[in-house]
């Protein structure tokens, strides 16, 4: 039987442990020629009002066939490492001033960095997205109750129905129960709800930081951790004699909250440490102070805040660590020369900026929605780094093309594989974000039978008292402006240029008139062309079935 994850941020599957036993072509078909080539204009960015002005903006088309077959010869083995709720700032290869990631910087130098990588700010949401290439909306996949389901496509489905074994050693927030079968060849989740065991909050519950996810250093050492079982178990995927390709895929807990963890990474970084943070605005909407109530956090110095920050910066330093355990036994594997190595995670953490921590479905802060994405491929250009906008569901798209593998769905996804060998991105790509519950979705509502003594029970009793703290909302990100559009709620508008900490709401304002209203007709258009996708192989299938008159007699 399944275990339920007592974050409430999703369902482990029970174990399920079995024996450990491309190039394109040259030529294509012409439905897969237009619809890769559709693939290749997925989103315009409007950069400034100019280009605007004279080239219409791309928003969205179908990628209905984004890879050709494989070249013949042996298939990239495939290596997605997934830590939880890692921001892209937070690195230092994106830039981050002080934290430690030595692992990561380095393999950023001998990969592909995407600067600019937009995702949902919910983890299942988020995953789902990428596992399928669909935003959010396609088939509702909204909330944390909606996971992929028997009848829709993902990624590891795809690669296991092609020949691929796939590995899967960590959380889920992906897939319904009944899907791991089909998509997974073994998996394991290793220690179910381990991070919550025996780690009570330190705090008095009253006490203004208890539910301000700060926890304590947890007992043992760096090994003694799930996460560090998760890694293992993935080493010894690269150590099994197979010819078979592989995909292995490691969700890792870190640094998700409550933040605890080793010792030597908890206190490696103290308040002063950490960056000067994002102070509370009035721009923002109503219901970041109304988070902030319902914590407590309002009580909180900017100290507090720090020292909140430094522990995400410890257990960031951890993540970065075991992921340098990985990249050592990959090389010793002998496998680093056919295997592709994804680093990328599902959202990010306010982790104190704007007197916030945690996150929430409807905020769109670069430090929630901007999370790194790293792609090491063989033969592939190294310190390349792409400016453009992307998203994070262009994993499907580039894991099927590096692996020689079509989808056989309607999909919205890029692949990135030019970028890998050096290409540069698009600069009129925009990227969009989905988040957010109507009133009338009771369904979509978290709705634990959680104890006030919960960490996570501001949060779930907020959103169901006061909906319309929550409301739908969308995001669209380029390169230079950010627009949020709420339409029940305070919509906002940011100049990234000007504003890179999004902190002066200028949505409405005069100045920027004519650049809201091309990102909000661009919206518009995206939606009417990402609104649905329509399932292959239909026939006309309207006539009535053979007569059948019982009761009637003509």
């Amino acid at each position: 039987m399944a275990a339920k994850n007592k974050s409430g941020c999703g369902f482990q599957p029970q174990d399920h442990r079995l024996e450990a036993g491309a190039t394109r072509n040259s030529t294509m078909p012409r439905r897969d020629f237009i619809a890769t080539s559709a693939a290749a204009a997925v989103t315009g960015a409007l950069l400034s009002p100019p280009a605007a002005a004279a080239q219409p903006a791309m928003i969205a088309s179908p990628a209905a066939a984004t890879t050709g077959a494989g070249s013949g010869g042996p298939r990239q083995n495939l290596v997605i490492f997934f830590p939880d709720q890692l921001r892209a700032e937070n690195l230092g290869c994106y830039g981050h001033p002080t934290i430690k990631t030595p692992n990561i910087d380095r393999f950023a130098a001998e990969a592909t960095r995407f600067r600019h990588c937009v995702c949902h700010p919910l983890c299942a949401v988020s995953r789902t997205s990428m596992f399928t290439g669909w935003p959010a909306h396609v088939r509702g996949h909204r909330s944390f109750q909606h996971l992929l389901a028997p009848d829709e496509p993902n990624l590891f489905r795809y690669l296991k129905e092609s020949g691929y074994d796939v590995f899967w050693f960590g959380k889920n927030d992906v897939l319904s129960f009944e899907r791991f079968g089909e998509s997974v060849t073994e998996w394991a989740f290793f220690a179910p709800g381990a991070e919550w065991d025996a780690k009570d909050n330190p705090w008095k519950f009253g006490d203004p930081l208890y539910y301000s996810f700060l926890f304590q250093p947890g007992k043992g050492d760096r090994r003694s951790f799930p996460d560090y079982t998760r890694v293992q178990a993935g080493i010894r995927v690269l150590q099994r004699q197979s010819d078979r390709p592989f995909c292995l895929f490691l969700p890792l807990w870190y640094p998700h909250p409550p933040f605890t963890g080793p010792a030597d990474f908890f206190n490696l970084y103290g308040p002063d440490d950490v960056p000067p943070l994002r102070p509370p605005t009035a721009g923002k909407p109503p219901f970041y102070e109304a988070i902030r109530r319902s914590r407590g956090l309002e009580r909180l110095n900017d100290r507090d805040f720090r020292r909140i920050n430094a522990a995400y910066l410890g257990l960031t330093s951890y993540t970065d660590w075991l992921f340098g355990e990985f990249l050592a036994a990959l090389d010793a594997s002998g496998r680093a020369n056919d295997t592709t190595v994804i680093f990328s995670s599902d959202h990010g953490d306010w982790a104190g900026d704007y007197g916030l921590v945690e996150k929430w479905s409807s905020a769109m802060d670069d430090c929630l929605t901007s999370v790194p994405l790293i792609i090491r491929t063989p033969g592939g250009a190294k310190g390349h780094v792409v400016d453009g906008v992307t998203q994070l569901y262009d994993v499907m798209a580039t894991c099927l093309e590096l692996a020689g593998v079509k989808a056989q769905h309607t999909h919205f996804a890029r692949s990135l594989v030019p970028q890998l060998r050096g290409a540069a991105g698009d600069p009129r790509r925009a990227g969009f974000v989905e988040g957010g519950y109507n009133p009338y979705e009771p369904e979509c509502f978290e709705n634990l039978p959680l104890k006030p003594e919960h960490i996570y029970y501001p949060k779930i009793r907020l959103q169901n008292d006061q909906p319309e703290t929550i409301t739908r909302t969308t995001m669209m990100r380029t390169t230079d402006f950010k627009l949020v559009l709420r339409p029940d709620g305070v919509s906002e508008f940011y100049d990234l240029k000007k504003d890179p900490r999004e902190l002066q709401n200028v949505y409405g304002q005069q100045t920027y008139a004519a650049q809201q209203a091309r990102m909000e007709r661009a919206m518009l258009d995206w939606y009417v062309r990402t609104s649905d996708v329509t399932p292959r192989g239909l026939k006309d299938d309207r006539d009535l079935p053979k007569d059948n008159l019982r009761t009637i007699r003509i």
